[in-house]
């Protein structure tokens, strides 16, 4: 099993390389495509110096900062055109701790997308204030009750996807460029009929570098699942009206 992890990264100079070396040493049969939004505190320039002591790891520089979505888009068509079986995202902050890892790609056998879950029993999250989980646990049961779906860490960022099921995913319609892209990309593959599984993770906020998420992120994502979730719910009224027709 060929297993890729992809890192998208943005000023992330500091953090970077403790989670790479914990990465590293928890999964060591993982390739890494570093994908840089070209970083103007030199994070690219780092990836590429690692990426000389290390022929696992391996660096996409982009042009500009286009958003989370975009940036694992591209990761995953370059994993796809070099066929790897497995393909993971994880942040570059620490938050999703590398150790995790293992748990999540023993799942992949009998999932086609595993996420990796704080708001199963058995995850958790450290280091954040009351009212930050109280904020992710509304954004996920508002997303799961107008999309439909039993995930319950639907925002959740670290993921593991079989090839399978991101060749069946038409990248050219996913507008998603932040967070939501998360939920959008949960969406797709359930309502392609794949199997989702969720496994018990530890989140911890990062100690390192600044925060990418702001309001406007949060506000495009609630924007675009309501809009989804109406569509969808169109979409059944037409079938349901069709057949009685």
């Amino acid at each position: 099993m060929r297993v890729v992890t992809i890192i998208p990264t943005y000023n992330e100079l500091e953090a970077l390389p403790v989670t790479l070396g914990r990465l590293r040493a928890a999964v060591p049969e993982s390739d890494v495509l570093i994908a840089d939004d070209n970083s103007p505190d030199g994070t690219g320039e780092l990836a590429d110096r690692l990426a000389a002591e290390d022929p696992q790891i391996h660096v996409m520089h982009r042009k500009g900062k286009e958003g989370l979505g975009a940036a694992y888009i591209a990761g995953f068509r370059w994993a796809l055109e070099r066929d790897y079986d497995v393909v993971v995202e994880l942040d570059a902050d620490g938050s999703h701790r590398p150790e995790d890892l293992p748990r999540l790609l023993a799942e992949v056998d009998r999932a086609d997308l595993v996420i990796g879950s704080r708001w199963v029993p058995g995850g958790s999250v450290v280091n954040w204030p009351l009212h930050r989980k109280l904020i992710s646990r509304a954004g996920s049961l508002y997303s799961r009750t107008m999309l439909g779906l039993s995930v319950r860490d639907i925002t959740a960022g670290f993921r593991a996807f079989r090839r399978e099921t991101l060749e069946a995913i038409d990248f050219d319609q996913i507008e998603s460029v932040g967070y939501g892209f998360q939920v959008d990309m949960t969406f797709r593959v359930a309502r392609m009929g794949r199997r989702i599984v969720e496994v018990p993770i530890t989140f911890v906020e990062r100690e390192l570098g600044v925060s990418k998420m702001s309001g406007n992120i949060v506000v495009e994502a609630m924007l675009n699942v309501t809009k989804w979730g109406l569509s969808a719910r169109a979409g059944r009224l037409a079938e349901r009206f069709g057949r009685r027709g």
